[in-house]
């Protein structure tokens, strides 16, 4: 049974957090659904006094509010508290180079986050999203500029390509500049096509794996049923939660379906649909600290008990079939018999040990 003070190692770096991170997404109401300053604040104290010590934010999460309300809340403890916030989201729509990957945006992003933040350092930034137009070159180096310079501690990327994360990662080995120690994705029962190159990447190269929306936008919770499913012609995103989920294709036949299983598996655990959704993602060896939002601290409460749900072999391979994906070329063609056989002829070898960070 494992509790927040059960620190984990995250990537191939010394930094310490803990096995649930909380995510400051839901700190403020600008966007008309997250928690007002008074909740977000109970939210925060109440993390860190069951022991977490990550909190996740980013330039853009309710137009700034985040970050502002999360530099006011850590006043006093800063030093015992891991920041990790995001650059790469525009804080201009007419300002080409206010958004985008470039080093422009990124040394404004910055310095924006750090008086919003109210410290002179960052534990934790990430590369929010990939533009698709900013060298690679460009990118981990900037990244590694501040990092010497000493307002950015670790490094990490979020929503790329895993051939884009394996050359900066490989650019930052041979030149000698900061690595990439995370690698934030989306990853939930309802989501597992990162399990196809981008979680063995980063296991691989060194990056832990911070997985976001493990409750599948909420689809995962139980709370949407097949009458949820007729907003999904019309779901723009940007509206309420379920549209949300619709339009980022959570909450469909699907999805339903595994939150279905879900929740019989919860009923049999006598736990809460979210905790079983939020536990089966620690399963996984790469996985160092799923991402946690809560709008109130009940629901804190609530997600935190994950960490106590114990899972027998039924259970995991139950929510492994409701939940499976293919695999995709190469990887099926490389699990047949024949490839198999063509490479290994009769022997059997077998294989290294996970490895983690």
């Amino acid at each position: 049974m494992a509790s927040l003070t059960d620190y984990r190692l995250l990537g191939r770096s010394g930094l310490r957090v803990s096995p649930l991170s909380l995510g400051a997404m839901t700190f403020g109401d600008v966007w008309g659904w997250g928690a007002d300053k008074q909740t977000s604040r109970r939210i925060f104290d109440a993390y860190l006094d069951a022991g977490g010590n990550t909190v996740d934010t980013a330039n853009a999460y309710t137009d700034g509010q985040s970050e502002q309300y999360l530099g006011e809340f850590v006043q006093g403890r800063r030093e015992s508290v891991v920041i990790a916030t995001k650059y790469t989201g525009s804080r201009d729509p007419s300002n080409p180079n206010a958004g985008g990957n470039g080093r422009k945006s990124l040394v404004a992003s910055v310095e924006a986050s750090l008086r919003n933040l109210g410290t002179d350092y960052i534990d934790l930034l990430y590369v929010h999203a990939w533009d698709g137009l900013t060298p690679g070159e460009e990118i981990i180096a900037a990244l590694t500029d501040l990092v010497r310079s000493g307002k950015v501690l670790y490094v990490g990327i979020s929503d790329a390509p895993a051939w884009q994360v394996a050359r900066l990662q490989t650019i930052s080995e041979l030149r000698g500049w900061a690595p990439l120690v995370a690698l934030q994705v989306e990853y939930s029962l309802i989501e597992r096509t990162v399990e196809r190159d981008l979680i063995p990447m980063a296991a691989e190269l060194g990056l832990g794996v911070v997985p976001w929306s493990p409750l599948g936008g909420g689809v995962l919770t139980g709370k949407y049923t097949a009458a949820d499913l007729e907003v999904a012609a019309t779901a723009a995103l940007g509206g309420t939660r379920r549209e949300h989920a619709a339009a980022s294709g959570s909450l469909n036949e699907r999805g339903l379906a595994i939150a279905d299983s879900v929740g019989k598996i919860a009923a049999e655990l006598g736990v809460r649909p979210a905790q079983v959704a939020l536990a089966w993602t620690l399963q996984n060896p790469a996985v160092v600290s799923p991402l946690i939002g809560a709008r109130t601290p009940e629901q804190l409460s609530e997600n935190l008990a994950a960490l106590t749900v114990e899972f027998d072999d039924d259970h995991l391979r139950r929510l492994d079939e409701i939940s499976a994906i293919a695999a995709g070329f190469p990887h099926d063609f490389l699990s047949k018999p024949m490839p198999r056989g063509f490479i290994h002829g009769t022997t059997v070898t077998r294989p290294r040990p996970t490895i983690r960070w």
